[in-house]
């Protein structure tokens, strides 16, 4: 009779679990689209009763781009996507997964990503809206590089778009001249080692963000606290920025360009000031855009490619602030090329 006692049993030699190398995900490029035409200070001014210069003041603003009347998000969605498959040299049916970011979709259902999916012809992807908001883009690459890195996906297109003319008050003095519409798309591709996309932390408090930005399903506008957004968006994007820095082991001056949400001029001011930043290294192209909400740090990226201020190498931090509250940083190596 065998002796099946635990001691009797012979004892193999412990096996070494398979490890697969580690990787990485990596923005492999940009790609971005907006409405032709063009809405100086002006006409806004005179609407709500105050000077160009009184717009520029207060939020760094000259000039920003609106869809026009039956516009579809989707297709200014598709339009950036495009761009940034182009510049990779990737189809459409490579992707494994097609995240949007937005805040103005064409309709409550469907939802943008399926329809740009279609329009693009990733017919084997997956597709998710992300709702964050004006940190909608950075908390989809939080999930696109996630997927990547955990092998469940190959390439990843991120796309931010938001046609916030749909939802402005034009008579509103707090939000009138504020916002702008376009699209902005990142491809997402695995690299080896820990990655270019690396530390990466997101944060949210609802209990002080509920009701300082907000679109209700009644009145379909933008309502939004000024005074307490701006102090939250300044306070969270710094700290973010530390949380993100101190998690990669690294300071702010081993940091070669600083690219935030496009909220308001003088929130980017702020947020350098707070930081010890100087300008220069902190990218600020509001004036032309406007803030387009999910769009801003895809459209950011390629404003700092276009006037050679980005290069392969660099070590970037983008960071952003949006109604909820959510927040969020990541610090990444620049790989995209233009």
């Amino acid at each position: 009779m065998l002796d099946l006692t635990p001691a009797a049993i012979p004892r193999s030699e412990p096996v070494e679990p398979r490890t697969q190398p580690s990787r990485g995900a990596a923005i492999a490029s940009l790609g971005t689209s907006l409405p032709a035409a063009v809405v100086s200070n002006g006409p806004i001014a005179d609407r709500i009763g105050v000077t160009d210069e009184w717009i520029v003041k207060r939020t760094g603003i000259s000039s920003r781009h609106v869809a026009a009347p039956g516009a579809r998000l989707s297709d200014l969605a598709a339009d950036a996507g495009r761009g940034a498959l182009e510049r990779a040299g990737v189809h459409a049916r490579e992707l494994d997964l097609v995240l949007v970011s937005t805040s103005s979709p064409d309709d409550l259902l469907p939802n943008a990503a399926p329809l740009l999916a279609d329009a693009l012809g990733a017919t084997r992807a997956g597709a998710v809206d992300v709702g964050a908001a004006c940190n909608g883009f950075l908390s989809a690459l939080a999930l696109g590089a996630g997927q990547i890195e955990a092998r469940r996906a190959d390439a990843v297109l991120i796309v931010g778009a938001d046609l916030m003319s749909r939802i402005v008050d034009p008579d509103c003095r707090q939000t009138a001249a504020l916002f702008g519409d376009g699209a902005g798309a990142a491809l997402l591709t695995a690299s080896q080692g820990p990655g270019p996309i690396g530390s990466l932390v997101l944060g949210a408090d609802g209990a002080a963000g509920a009701r300082r930005i907000v679109v209700d399903r009644t009145e379909a506008k933008v309502r939004m606290d000024g005074r307490e957004t701006f102090r939250h968006a300044v306070a969270r994007m710094a700290q973010a920025t530390v949380e993100a820095l101190e998690q990669a082991e690294l300071g702010l001056d081993d940091v070669d360009l600083f690219v935030y949400h496009q909220a308001n001029g003088r929130i980017l001011r702020a947020v350098g000031e707070q930081l010890g930043l100087p300008p220069d290294r902190v990218i600020d192209c509001i004036s032309a855009l406007g803030n387009t909400s999910s769009a801003t740090l895809p459209l950011a990226l390629d404003h700092a490619q276009a006037t050679d201020r980005l290069h392969a190498g660099d070590r970037v931090v983008l960071g952003a602030f949006g109604a909820g509250f959510t927040w969020g940083a990541a610090v990444i190596e620049w790989s995209a090329n233009p």
